[in-house]
C-alpha cells in the first residue's frame, strides 16, 4: 500500500466532493445507493488517507461524482 497514493486519491475526492456540495452523509448514501457499501465513517478515513481504497469504491466514487479517473490523479 503506498501512503502517498492513498492521500492524494483521498484529498483529491474531498475537494470534488466540496465543490459538488456534498457532505461525506450524502455522498456516502449516494455510494450505497449505487452498490458501494461505504460508511461516512470509512469515506472520512479515505479522505485523509487513512484506509486504502478499493478499485472498485474508486469506479462507484467516479461514476457518482459524475467525473473521470484522471481527475483524481492529476
Amino acid at each position: 500500500m503506498d501512503i502517498n497514493y492513498d492521500k492524494t486519491i483521498g484529498k483529491k475526492i474531498r475537494e470534488i466532493r466540496i465543490a459538488k456540495k456534498l457532505t461525506q452523509e450524502e455522498l456516502s448514501a449516494k455510494l450505497q445507493v449505487n452498490g458501494c457499501d461505504l460508511t461516512r465513517s470509512a469515506l472520512a478515513k479515505i479522505e485523509v488517507g487513512q484506509r486504502h481504497i478499493y478499485i472498485d469504491e474508486l469506479k462507484t466514487i467516479v461514476k457518482v461524482l459524475e467525473i473521470k479517473y484522471k481527475e483524481l490523479i492529476l
